[in-house]
């Protein structure tokens, strides 16, 4: 089998493990197909190297705008420099500052037709909201899918938008939107409340009151105990709308607010006296993601991603580290290793067609902060021209679940955005690689809604075809056994090697990835 002879290069180069593996830079290194040739410069040597570094108490798990945090960037720094790989910054900079802000309990109270409530009790919110109302606007459920849409010839612009939970049913008993007996992700408890308040944002709206009685008592907990804890959520600092007010109540305060809101779902106005004075008392936080850039020799202005996180959960209270060496060492490492690669062949004459970033976002374990800030806030390349994002998230280890089956990769989202780009992926696996690509974490349906969960997220929401690639968990997820010693670094080069010729094919085509679907 012609991968047994790749194998054999591979062994070659990784035998003097004291040095980088390095291809002459004379033009002639590669053959018909280069990329054979420079993704042997990925070894388990190096990967090992690096994360028994990256990975080590000396970084104290890596938590968002700590000094071990500093540290990791620092690091990723210093190997992009010795690479020569230039930042993508135009002022030379590896850092995009990430300015974020401790999410404190906020102070103050809210005053409906000349009556005062507290914060914390029947309403709640994180954020700040000032300003006074004549009015709400109600429109049901607040939900807009295909034909249905509770927003239908209303004008919310400036308002104040009340809506409740749950989703329309037929006079048979099925739902609105699927019309079947199965909700949909309306009524799914991660993405709700998210796609609620979205949808209110892009209406115009200035704010939204939302009663949600199966939430409320988790959030409510929520509340207190940051207002009882100094260890509190980060947030970005500058939001894309930071002046957007949200609040969720229960039923006692929904009732106060529209007597008959439980039965009653046609959209209308109500008179109501409405008044804000709440204000923010969270911290400011420094965080920084890690940019670096290799130019595209014939279409610099087209960009391919590829992400991995660079941060961890910290120290526990008990003093241990929670080295996070799979997550997102091992990503971290990975992406490393591709950039060498590249940058290998780009000095050998053979630079990819298009531009590659080597992403490397903080805050990810504290909401996919980074890559929020780099989608929403402040992207450096347009997004209109990224091509697709590679998201590397935890590649080094085995899922218990794969009972010792382990040449296996878990893939989510190729196929979400882009159909060209899952086909790409399966025919590139199949010609230099032959993992088996397991789809198990794609399915809409997975409970674990592990598509929602890392970095390319963001992307995907901003209708660029993604791939996230995934080891699943184990039993040293987010804990202190996370360590360098349990890293696979065969399955972990195997893998890498993978994304780098996945890469290399979405940088190198003619055309670039066809996006044919919509972002949900």
């Amino acid at each position: 089998m012609k991968h047994l002879a790749y194998l054999t290069i591979a062994l070659a180069l990784a035998c003097n493990s004291s040095q980088k593996t390095v291809i002459p830079a004379d033009g002639n290194a590669g053959t018909a197909q280069p990329e054979l040739t420079y993704a042997q410069t990925i070894t388990e040597q190096e990967l090992k190297d690096h994360l028994y570094t990256y990975a080590s108490d000396e970084f104290e798990g890596r938590e968002t705008g700590t000094p071990g945090q500093k540290k990791a960037v620092a690091y990723i720094k210093s190997e992009y420099e010795k690479m020569g790989v230039p930042a993508a910054k135009a002022d030379g900079d590896y850092f995009q500052n990430v300015p974020l802000q401790t999410g404190q309990a906020p102070e103050g109270n809210v005053s409906i037709n000349g009556t005062e409530y507290p914060l914390g009790e029947s309403i709640v919110t994180f954020t700040p909201a000032n300003g006074s109302y004549s009015e709400l606007v109600y429109v049901g459920y607040g939900i807009e899918q295909d034909d249905y849409s509770d927003y239908k010839d209303l004008d919310v612009t400036g308002k104040i938008v009340l809506f409740k939970a749950g989703e329309p049913m037929n006079g048979n008993g099925s739902y609105t939107l699927s019309g079947t007996d199965q909700k949909s992700a309306w009524s799914s408890r991660s993405e709700a409340i998210s796609k609620r308040f979205e949808l209110a944002l892009n209406k115009g709206a200035k704010g939204v009151i939302y009663w949600d009685d199966t939430n409320f008592g988790r959030i409510q907990r929520r509340f207190n105990n940051l207002k009882n804890i100094n260890k509190s959520k980060l947030g970005l600092q500058d939001n894309v709308e930071p002046d957007f007010i949200s609040f969720i109540v229960n039923g006692d305060m929904a009732r106060r607010l529209m007597s008959d809101i439980a039965t009653e779902h046609a959209a209308r106005v109500l008179p109501v006296s409405l008044s804000f004075a709440v204000e923010n008392t969270g911290n400011g936080v420094q965080t920084e993601n890690v940019v670096a850039i290799i130019r595209g020799s014939e279409k610099p202005n087209e960009y391919l991603i590829i992400s991995s996180h660079l941060d961890h959960i910290g120290v526990t209270d008990e003093g241990e580290i929670n080295n996070g060496a799979d997550d997102d060492g091992s990503g971290t490492v990975a992406l490393l290793e591709i950039a060498e690669a590249f940058k290998q062949a780009a000095d050998a004459g053979m630079g990819p067609k298009r531009s590659i970033i080597f992403l490397h976002v903080t805050g990810e374990e504290k909401g996919l902060l980074g890559s929020q800030y780099y989608t929403d806030v402040a992207p450096i390349f347009p997004l209109s021209q990224t091509v697709a994002n590679l998201n590397i998230d935890m590649i080094g280890r085995i899922d218990p679940k794969r009972d010792g089956d382990r040449n296996y990769i878990y893939l989510i989202g190729s196929d979400k955005l882009s159909s060209d780009l899952h086909q790409l992926s399966e025919a590139i696996n199949t010609k230099y690689t032959q993992l088996e690509l397991d789809y198990t974490y794609n399915d809409e349906n997975d409970p674990n809604r592990f598509y929602f969960r890392s970095d390319h997220y963001n992307f995907a929401k901003n209708n660029i075809p993604i791939i996230f690639y995934f080891n699943g968990t184990h039993a040293d997820y987010h804990r202190p056994t996370d360590t360098a010693d349990k890293i696979n670094y065969d399955l972990l080069r195997n893998r890498t090697q993978l994304i780098f010729y996945t890469a290399w094919e979405v940088a190198n085509r003619e055309q670039r990835v066809v996006v044919d679907k919509v972002a949900k």
